[in-house]
């Protein structure tokens, strides 16, 4: 990380991302940010503002480690979002996105597979994730690792790959 003339830390998109993991939200409300890292102000004020409902949580990789499954149980259900997402029908509105009974099935192994590792309330933050994403135009990837397996997620926007047509197998993603 650089500092300014007057000792103000300049970020890196590296630096900022791992500030934001580590839950140092105080130290970047005066940073500096590389002029061409201005998609990650967007993100970071997006995450900051909309994402937890408190700053600093506790994070792996801090001090105070907590194991991922402490983490998980911790968090799972504490999404910040409107109300309407929280009881949005995902599950019907993605059965509403298929056009063909394969892609129906798919839906229903896939939402059921959800619910079994109680990750419905994950799916319906997705869809304001994604929505609030396009609404402030901010860019995401096409899509990496075990998640393009899931019909789901590509159908929510998560990912650009459809994983029917690549005869991807979700047990590759919830395992």
């Amino acid at each position: 990380m650089q500092l300014d003339s007057i000792g103000n830390p300049i970020f890196s998109s590296r630096d900022l991302l791992e500030e934001i993991y580590k839950g140092n939200i105080d130290r970047l409300d005066k940073a500096k940010v590389y002029p061409d890292d201005d998609d990650y102000l967007k993100y970071l004020s997006f995450i900051k503002d909309n994402l937890f409902n408190d700053w600093p949580i506790p994070l792996l990789g801090d001090d105070n480690k907590i194991d991922i499954v402490t983490f998980d149980k911790m968090h799972q259900h504490s999404w910040k979002m409107p109300e309407e997402y929280k009881t949005f029908p995902v599950g019907l509105y993605l059965l509403s996105l298929c056009k063909t009974a394969e892609e129906t099935n798919r839906v229903k192994i896939e939402l059921e597979l959800f619910k079994k590792h109680n990750m419905m309330d994950l799916l319906c933050f997705l869809k304001y994730l994604v929505d609030t994403m396009r609404e402030k135009s901010i860019l995401w990837g096409v899509g990496r690792g075990s998640s393009v397996a899931s019909y789901c997620l590509y159908l929510l926007g998560i990912h650009k790959i459809n994983s029917l047509k690549y005869n991807l197998d979700i047990t590759e993603f919830l395992k």
